[in-house]
């Protein structure tokens, strides 16, 4: 049942979610868009405020068709649904961080940057987990931690998939940017923009460590390899400890719960040692033929502590470089503001990475948007 929430900028994320659910990709940077876009208008003007919302979080032609409909239904219900104040006593307690009003939203948006809006918009729905390192999920909560991964994971493989560049030909309307353009006409379409979709030849390759050392992070990250998967299918993935397994397969199946039931029967190298070099030499030597090339970007997820040999790990690193687009290293204790690369293997590895990045949390998955391309 769709609940009043006690700040229009909670409904507007509510409302995001509800066309979430009616299977439109929304994410962060849209609800912070919408958020942002609303602030600069008399939203008491019902025709306004229904074009902004529209111009903001529709995507295509269907998702346009729908959404009269879908606003229609969703601010009827809101009407009659029961004011938040009645939940539980749970739900109170969460509450208690005053959400900030539209009015006062406005204010604070004027000259902050796009991470800023993005923030602002998760806490105004509530989700303070967002930021919490992984290692320090409560058991309660992981489920609900679970679920926003697997809803970062397809809008981030969504956005990377549709990479459209405008167009001066007449072949596909842009239809954000012309209902931008026309605002100021009152919604009435004179300027019409085009956009040509722009070929997406990357192939992503993630390496996932899954040693003892990473297992507070590694059940997360398969869960975020999982979902991204489902969406984006250019993709292989491996796990490697003390050897390397190849899973492509196992996370396409429907249930991420099979998958891991059935990963836990083969894999033999989990919550043990770790041996990157190796691993990374079995990759080249068996797949590197196969899957490297200058479309092939290498995501490599792992703390880079290493016991095997690192003469192996360099000479890895070195030809994974030069058949690649490019290497992305995520290190989940990056997230640490007191983080130095002491590991060895951490040391040998970074002359042949061209991206460094942490990857401890659910924002940081987020950031992966802006490497792969």
């Amino acid at each position: 049942m769709i609940q009043r929430r006690t700040s229009l900028s909670e409904n507007i994320i509510a409302f995001c979610r509800f066309l979430r659910q009616n299977d439109f990709t929304i994410g962060f940077e849209e609800e912070a868009t919408a958020l942002q876009a609303l602030s600069f208008i008399p939203f008491q003007d019902s025709l306004q405020f229904k074009m902004c919302l529209m111009v903001t979080l529709c995507r295509d032609v269907r998702q346009l068709s729908k959404f009269d409909s879908l606003h229609h239904q969703y601010w009827k219900e809101l009407d009659q649904a029961v004011d938040s104040k009645t939940k539980d006593s749970l739900d109170r307690n969460r509450s208690q961080n005053k959400q900030p009003s539209l009015q006062s939203l406005k204010s604070w948006l004027y000259g902050n940057q796009l991470q800023e809006e993005i923030q602002t918009a998760i806490h105004s729905a509530g989700e303070i987990l967002v930021e919490q390192d992984f290692s320090t999920i409560p058991e309660d909560q992981i489920e609900e931690i679970s679920e926003r991964i697997r809803e970062m994971a397809k809008w981030l493989a969504n956005r990377v998939n549709r990479r459209h560049k405008k167009s001066n030909t007449r072949k596909v309307i842009d239809l954000k940017n012309t209902l931008r353009k026309n605002m100021r006409n009152g919604g009435e379409l004179v300027n019409i923009q085009y956009k040509k979709p722009k070929k997406n030849k990357i192939k992503l390759i993630l390496l996932c460590d899954v040693s003892k050392s990473m297992e507070l992070y590694s059940i997360f990250l398969l869960q975020f390899m999982y979902a991204f998967q489902s969406v984006f299918k250019q993709i292989e993935t491996f796990t490697f400890g003390t050897s390397l397994q190849k899973i492509t397969k196992e996370l396409q199946q429907n249930s991420f719960r099979k998958t891991l039931d059935d990963l836990s029967t083969t894999a033999q190298n989990w919550s043990g040692g770790t041996q990157i070099g190796k691993s990374l030499s079995t990759f080249v030597d068996n797949f590197g033929v196969q899957l490297l090339n200058k479309n092939t970007i290498v995501l490599i997820m792992s703390d880079g502590w290493d016991t095997g040999d690192l003469d192996i790990l360099e000479e890895s690193m070195r030809r994974i470089q030069q058949k690649s687009k490019k290497i992305i290293w995520l290190n989940p204790l990056a997230g640490s503001p007191n983080f130095e690369a002491t590991a060895q293997g951490m040391q040998v590895a970074m002359p042949f990475v061209d991206i460094f990045a942490p990857v401890h949390n659910v924002l940081s998955l987020r950031n992966l948007v802006d490497f792969l391309h």
